[in-house]
């Protein structure tokens, strides 16, 4: 009587059917990077904005005024009256008629300096060069709702803490496949609403509505990729990273290449459609169909397998072994009742946390430093590529757990020392800053690998969203820590990030290490799992089993 991991091994771990697969779900990565990021494109500060005078724009019109004519005699008397006042969230409190002189506006004020007249707080009454360039011109979100972008984003990342809790518990129970097509019809349906939406209050609710989806079809098409693997090719965990990454880097293309938001938004929204095809190639998972007694049906898809990886499964391979554990619906209870699981499941939650808050934290530090944003942009996404190569060289020779740690704790080094460097360094600067994010990328992406091996089959999906979700509120929580925190001192928020990093490369010593070693099916096999003191590479004892036919 076979198990799963057996049948698996005669059908091919990873031959022609599962690099098939990987590849399709492994597009997955750049749509979900390009939402991940997008903000940064999105909400591009506009170069050139001014408040507007009451009464200026039909001024404007009967003078037949250009926008930079408006601008000098709106602006510039204000500037002149107070070198302190840029014009932007500040106007003189005059209104302009149609009696007003279009050559000298200020004229019926007489012989006062306009230091001299009143002002005013700008409210809604701003002037765009390229009005519909970015959300904060086409919103207003300058000057006192400068703050709303940084909502935003934390409202796009409590859309991907409600997806890792709602969207990964309906994967463990009604399937990883299911799941992931709605999801993906999700965020393309959302998407377009987010691009035409009347108002700011729109945006956020369909911007929520895309993250939830969102984070379904990255976490769902994640376990599955892991899933239909052998334990050991499950390194393809970590090169599905590779295309998350490839999200990053061709971002800020499609950035430069579409001048609205609108187009951006739509560019990396509506690709999620073309996903709905893989309703025709992408099987549910077998190992999830064991867990809920279908062992016909992964036995049918097994055989599917094989055949295309061109193979052939022996004729007494009627039934497969499952596990004789209940099938349940999932709850946090179920992560935390062993003392095992207790133990991964919290330190895998501060893992995820400190791993997000640090890699959001040092991309959206570019945005401080000032320097060409699409550049820049592209270069930090090129610096992440070598963080996979690393993992597939040493992972599978030195084990999960020294890298995992290794990497928390040289970027907690590279952060230090990256704050207390003087800035006529640069070059340095940027080479200990650059060290600092490769690390902790490579801590990112291990967290997924290790978090999909410590958790039994039943409660994979359901485990590595809710530790994922600790990513989520790392997100929500880095824009308004970055920000306040670089207002007292530019460098504060990479000394947080330092005592972060350091404190995570200790505990994840603490976790079993999974090298060689099946997923566990069971929460018995997670408890016997080796511990962090244990030998590497030990197998799983034999536990009982029943079979269905």
């Amino acid at each position: 009587m076979p198990s799963f991991d057996e049948v698996l091994k005669e059908a091919g771990e990873f031959g022609r059917f599962q690099k098939r697969v990987f590849f399709l779900l492994s597009q997955t990565g750049i749509t979900f990077s390009s939402l991940f990021a997008s903000v940064v494109f999105l909400g591009q500060a506009p170069d050139n904005f001014w408040c507007r005078i009451p009464g200026a724009a039909e001024l404007s019109e009967r003078c037949g005024w250009t926008l930079e004519e408006e601008r000098n005699f709106t602006v510039l008397p204000l500037h002149l009256g107070n070198e302190s006042v840029s014009g932007e969230c500040e106007r003189l409190d005059v209104t302009w008629d149609t009696s007003v002189s279009c050559t000298s506006p200020l004229a019926r004020y007489g012989n006062r300096s306009t230091g001299n007249l009143p002002l005013a707080t700008c409210h809604d009454n701003w002037v765009y060069e390229q009005p519909h360039s970015s959300i904060v011109s086409e919103y207003n979100l300058v000057c006192a709702n400068a703050w709303m972008l940084d909502l935003s984003q934390a409202i796009l990342n409590l859309g991907f803490l409600a997806g890792a809790f709602i969207l990964g518990y309906a994967a463990d129970r009604y399937g990883r496949i299911l799941i992931y097509l709605l999801s993906c019809l999700g965020v393309g349906i959302c998407g377009i609403i987010v691009a035409f939406s009347p108002n700011f209050t729109v945006f956020l609710i369909f911007r929520f509505l895309q993250g939830m989806f969102g984070k379904g079809t990255w976490m769902t098409c994640y376990v599955l990729v892991t899933e239909i693997v052998g334990s050991d090719q499950r390194i393809v965990g970590i090169v599905i990273q590779i295309f998350f990454t490839l999200g990053i880097i061709i971002l800020p293309g499609i950035a430069y290449l579409i001048p609205t938001w609108q187009g951006i938004q739509l560019a990396i929204s509506l690709p999620n459609f073309l996903f709905l095809l893989y309703y025709w190639v992408v099987p549910e998972s077998p190992r999830w169909l064991l867990t809920r007694k279908k062992g016909e049906k992964a036995l049918k898809i097994m055989r599917n397998i094989a055949k295309h990886n061109g193979k052939f499964l022996s004729p007494h391979y009627s039934e497969i072994t499952i596990s004789n554990e209940e099938v349940s619906n999932p709850s946090f209870l179920d992560l935390v009742r062993t003392p095992q699981m207790r133990r991964n499941t919290l330190i895998l939650m501060y893992a995820w946390f400190t791993s997000a808050l640090i890699y959001q934290g040092l991309v959206m530090r570019l945005g401080i430093i000032g320097g060409n944003l699409y550049l820049d942009f592209f270069i930090s996404g090129v610096v992440e590529l070598p963080a996979a190569f690393l993992i597939i060289v040493t992972i599978d020779r030195i084990g999960r757990r020294l890298p995992f740690s290794m990497s928390n704790i040289v970027a907690s080094i590279a952060c230090l020392i990256t704050a207390f460097l003087p800035e006529d360094i640069p070059w340095l600067k940027t080479t200990v800053a650059t060290l600092g994010r490769l690390s902790i990328t490579i801590a990112f992406e291990v967290v997924y690998l290790v978090n999909s091996e410590l958790y039994p089959t039943t409660l994979r999906n359901f485990g590595v969203s809710l530790c994922s979700s600790l990513c989520d509120l790392g997100g929500i929580i880095a824009p308004f820590l970055l920000f306040r925190l670089a207002a007292i001192w530019l460098e504060l928020p990479l000394i947080i990030f330092s005592i972060l990093a350091a404190v995570c490369g200790f505990l994840v010593l603490l976790l079993p290490e999974t090298k060689g070693i099946s997923l566990p099916e069971t929460v018995e096999d997670v408890e016997h799992l080796p511990s962090h003191f244990g030998k590497c590479g030990k197998k799983r004892k034999h536990r009982d089993t029943n079979s269905y036919i």
